[in-house]
């Protein structure tokens, strides 16, 4: 897009822009003012009082209204008549696809977010983090997130502590790890309850506790004949479930299960590569040789991250390809294909080693190699490589700004042009799925590597700090998205639900995306049970208490780890998710809104009682 400096010169306006859409450079006009009389359409009148939204949320509104700009009886787009449309098509994506927008994205407020960094990684030190700051500034998805990390980081302390003596001291010794395995269960699942708690407490004080599930609309990337909703009587794309489910079936689940079989390929070169090394160590005994056990491990890590990666791709241009309606069937499906591949990509060579090899040495030094490699890899791609990337395009950018503006205040243009070019983030996902497969790291095998909590705390601590660069200075600022938990995306929030009984003239659009992290989280954390139950039962020491019968080693073992789910389990329920003050504060407000409905019902009948008679004099005058 042709931008002209006067075109952003501001400094004799109060308007402060909020969203950029990036147009092509050779757009047509006709297409420009076509675009611009669409989005003027869809606005509707309200109320302009900027202390009720914050900037993040009125640029979640933008987003929204954009993304639910659809075709009506347009064929084509103007000036692109090979830019074809259908009733009911998106026309953001039809522009995205076409190549006419290249890209819509959130200014920064540069001031707020110096502000924010200034409290939050520029200085370092060991000091909790501005959450409700970053709330304000990026959204409940993202401070969600954060949430967690603290969270997990300082949980994972009490298992770096515990597993540090065991590493130590003890580490031929099995049966001293039933202990530690026992507290490791305990450990996974009272920090899951417990975040559940102090979840509940930060979104009951933003407002998004209550964010219901109820009447989600079309995503923007659905497409199909334009119809009537039989359920809303709306008019939205319709598609048919049947062709749905035979691309689902006959295409997704076949291409997920090849993936599936080439990861176990890939891991059964990695073995290969494991029995070269340790054979040309044994030939020659070396400190090089030593040095080379830890070469196919590393090489094999290095793999997964790359396959994991471009699986992700694949996988979201399946589900695309699906057509789902809703966001949260995409969301859903997208995290079935990746979860299920990661878990297999990231673990199968540790059971394969585990189970099958019995190997516990190999176990150790695998474990660790995958987990302390995938670390150093993430934090390179995630962060600090980006920043590298973005510091030497800013510097080009500002050059040829200085160049340009002359005696012009080219703030804001500047601005566009170096947030245009900074990566996009794609969401909160990946961050949780990286805490996912460290979880899976630290709990599915403690017993048999108890030092991996303490390398995931080190690495915690700084991917805080790396992660809180990206979000600030790598990538373009993401569009808030409310949230009720971590299992909970996306959302329209109308300011905080508490207040909602002093609005209720005032209509919200509530619509969510159901995620799976948190239930990940706690599968894991039973498979880890069985997973630590049979390790422990494979020990020499253990299999010398029943050197005769192994029927009665293997029923022990299940009882102990049925007993081991029993007590998770318990544990689970007895832990309310929410604490009972804020049980107490939401039946007090359904009690409100139950009350304020009774109130409008008796007025509204009270109005129909005094119109009645006026209505029968004027019969009888007549």
């Amino acid at each position: 897009m042709k931008v002209t400096l006067s075109a952003l010169d501001t400094s004799e306006s109060s308007f402060t822009p909020l969203v950029v859409i990036e147009l092509a450079q050779d757009v047509k006009e006709e297409t420009k003012e076509w675009l611009k009389n669409r989005i003027i359409a869809k606005k509707k009148d309200g109320d302009n009082n900027d202390d009720f939204l914050t900037m993040a949320e009125c640029q979640f509104i933008i987003k929204h209204e954009l993304e639910n700009l659809r075709a009506k009886d347009e064929k084509m787009i103007p000036g692109y008549p090979q830019a074809k449309l259908y009733p009911g098509k998106s026309l953001l994506r039809r522009l995205l696809t076409s190549g006419i927008v290249i890209q819509v994205f959130p200014l920064h407020d540069s001031e707020a977010l110096k502000k924010l960094e200034d409290t939050w990684y520029t200085r370092f030190a060991l000091k909790y983090q501005p959450i409700d700051s970053i709330r304000g500034y990026f959204g409940e998805t993202i401070a969600l997130y954060f949430g967690f990390l603290e969270y997990f980081t300082f949980a994972l302390i009490p298992m770096a502590v515990i597993g540090l003596p065991y590493y130590l001291f003890v580490w031929e010794d099995y049966d001293k790890y039933v202990i530690f395995a026992s507290f490791n269960l305990i450990w996974s699942t009272v920090i899951l309850e417990l975040w559940k708690r102090g979840c509940a407490n930060m979104t009951y004080r933003w407002g998004t506790l209550l964010m219901k599930r109820k009447f989600e609309e079309p995503r923007p990337g659905f497409h199909g004949v334009l119809g009537i909703n039989s359920i809303t009587g709306k008019e939205e794309p319709l598609y048919p479930s049947y062709k749905r489910q035979l691309r689902i079936y006959l295409v997704s689940l076949p291409f997920v299960c090849l993936c599936l079989y080439f990861s176990l390929y890939v891991m059964m070169i990695y073995f290969d590569m494991e029995v070269w090394a340790l054979g040309l160590h044994e030939n020659s005994g070396s400190e090089w040789t030593s040095v080379l056990l830890y070469v196919p491990s590393i090489i094999y890590a290095i793999v997964i991250e790359i396959m994991n990666r471009l699986y992700r791709y694949a996988a979201e241009f399946l589900t695309s390809w699906e057509n789902h309606r809703l966001e949260s069937a995409y969301q859903n499906h997208l995290i079935l294909k990746v979860l299920v591949f990661n878990f297999l990509n990231c673990f199968a060579s540790l059971f394969y080693i585990a189970f099958v090899l019995k190997d516990m040495k190999l176990l150790r030094q695998s474990l660790a190699t995958l987990l302390i490699t995938s670390q150093i890899l993430n934090q390179i791609m995630e962060s600090f490589l980006p920043y590298w990337l973005q510091r030497k395009h800013g510097v080009r950018v500002k050059r040829k700004v200085q160049a340009l503006k002359a005696d012009i205040d080219a703030t804001l243009y500047e601005q566009v042009i170096l947030e245009k070019e900074m990566g996009t983030y794609l969401g909160t996902f990946d961050d949780y799925l990286e805490l996912f497969l460290q979880f899976g790291y630290v709990s599915l095998f403690s017993c048999v590597y108890p030092l991996a909590a303490a390398f995931a705390v080190l690495n915690n601590f700084t991917e805080v700090n790396s992660d809180a660069l990206k979000m600030c200075r790598v990538f373009k600022r993401p569009f808030s998205e409310p949230s009720a938990n971590i299992g909970v995306k996306r959302g329209l929030n109308c300011k905080v639900m508490r207040n909602l009984l002093g609005e209720m003239e005032m209509s919200c659009v509530l619509f969510v995306v159901v995620v799976v992290s948190q239930l990940a989280f706690e599968t894991m954390s039973v498979i880890s049970v069985v997973t630590n139950c049979a390790l422990i039962g494979m020990s020499p020491q253990v299999n010398a208490v029943f050197p005769e019968s192994k029927a009665d080693l293997i029923l022990i073992v299940v009882a102990v780890e049925h007993a081991l789910l029993a007590l998770k389990f318990i544990l689970a329920f007895a832990i309310p998710d929410k604490p009972r003050h804020i049980q107490m504060k939401l039946a007090r407000l359904e009690f409100e809104s139950l009350e304020a409905l009774k109130q409008q019902q008796m007025k509204l009948v009270t109005e129909n009682l005094k119109e009645e008679p006026m209505e029968s004099g004027k019969e009888k005058a007549t």
